[in-house]
């Protein structure tokens, strides 16, 4: 983020262009675009929605509203415009040029956030990436030595190579390093997945819209301390640890980046090795923020991101790994809604709960081990005394029910066991 804009008094616009259709209707829209502003650090001095006929080439807004624009810049004092769309170069250096301030766009907007809150290897790399791709085509503004000539004279030949085609192939170079060290990082989880999905323990995997209380949820859990603020975007890298629930040794937890609506396409590529995380899984927990009014559109948009991933079946709403959504937030709902959310809740596969206060936490634990366990059958084997091993991994990994003495066997004495277990752990078993 650029020193200019940190702590810069800003200006949110919110464009409603009558031509294209939203998920969210245009005061929402603004409610998240002042949030994804204030998790920058930014002040905002101003925000208001601008209504669009037909947008204009050169400056996306009306000569009116630009007018307006720069008027409302000197009166709130603002160093800083957000447009929560998308410019092209020239609209944004045209803006520029007639405001007199940096103007930024949507997709710039969500990478600066991205580029602050990635704490590992990997994020680094996937917002890195994205933010090059997104550079690449404002070269054109970012640039104001653009005119200046590298290269001879006479006899040495032509111009040589203008500055910005020197730093368009840096950035092609760069690129390519980071693609592959990507795709390192892509195989090195792979194999970590594979390594888990050999372990006996299941995963379970949080997911939903920025903001909707993963992380809360996660920490409340697991007695981590991974960033939960009210801040669109607090969490950015994939974070997993074990827990217990009832009935089940041990679960691997695995907390995601949030979802967005008009996520930049830089962006889904880029964290598109983030979310496979989820495709690993044995249970999705949605988690809804239902105190928000836009909870439906936002699940809408969630469940086009696990469509994208190839979890979900774009026709049917039909998913090969078991969803169950966590309606979060009821702490800040009125009684009525409340109630009326208890009681639907356990014909949708939902649970009703606070990650904040706690309350409903145990239920969903319950639940959760419910599922894990939902296709659990009893087996019986019988084992010499000396396979300690499988003994031990009867024990470890099953609900032993029943054990008793079932006499001499070629090997020596022999014990039967009488043993709950899962699909995944039954396949564990017989690859002992």
């Amino acid at each position: 983020m650029d020193e200019v804009t940190r702590g810069a008094r800003a200006l949110v616009l919110c464009p409603d262009i009558r031509s294209l259709t939203y998920d969210l209707d245009a005061t929402e829209r603004l409610e998240e675009a002042k949030g994804l502003a204030l998790a920058i650090g930014v002040v905002i001095a101003h925000s208001e929605i601008l209504p669009i006929r037909q947008m204009q080439p050169n400056t996306l807004f009306g000569s009116g509203q630009v007018e307006n624009i720069k008027i409302a810049c000197e009166q709130h004092e603002a160093e800083l415009v957000i447009v929560d769309g998308a410019l092209t170069p020239i609209q944004q250096r045209n803006l520029e040029e007639n405001f007199k301030r940096k103007v930024i766009d949507r997709t710039g907007l969500i990478l600066e956030i991205f580029g602050e809150r990635a704490a590992t290897a990997e994020g680094r790399l996937q917002v890195e990436l994205a933010h090059l791709d997104y550079q690449q085509s404002r070269l054109v503004r970012s640039w104001t030595h653009l005119e200046r000539q590298r290269g001879g004279f006479g006899f040495l030949g032509g111009p040589g190579e203008t500055q910005i085609e020197a730093d368009r192939r840096m950035i092609r170079q760069r690129m390519s390093r980071l693609r592959r060290e990507l795709e390192q990082v892509r195989k090195t989880r792979a194999l970590h997945r594979e390594r888990r999905g050999r372990a006996p323990w299941p995963v379970i995997a949080l997911v939903g819209y920025t903001n909707a209380g993963k992380s809360t949820l996660f920490n409340r859990l697991t007695g981590a301390n991974v960033m939960a603020e009210d801040l669109l975007f607090a969490t950015l890298d994939p974070t997993m640890r074990a827990i217990s629930l009832p009935g089940v040794e041990k679960a691997i937890l695995s907390d995601t980046v949030g979802f967005i609506s008009d996520l930049p396409t830089q962006l889904v590529a880029a964290f598109r090795a983030t979310l496979e995380e989820v495709t690993g899984a044995d249970i999705i927990c949605h988690v809804r923020d239902m105190a928000n009014p836009s909870h439906a559109a936002q699940k809408r948009q969630v469940m086009e991101v696990l469509a994208d991933l190839g979890v979900v079946d774009r026709e049917t709403g039909a998913s090969d790994i078991p969803i169950l959504e966590i309606w979060n937030k009821a702490d800040l709902l009125d009684h009525d809604t409340r109630a009326d959310l208890a009681e639907a809740a356990p014909g949708q596969d939902a649970v009703l709960m606070s990650a904040a206060s706690g309350e409903g936490v145990e239920a969903f634990a319950e639940q959760i081990a419910a599922m894990l366990t939902a296709k659990a059958r009893e087996v019986t084997v019988t084992l010499p005394l000396s396979d300690g091993r499988r003994i031990a991994w009867l024990h470890a990994h099953g609900d032993v029910l029943e054990e008793a003495d079932a006499g001499e066997g070629d090997q020596g004495p022999q014990r039967t066991f009488t043993v709950r277990l899962n699909p995944k752990e039954l396949g564990q078993y017989a690859s002992l």
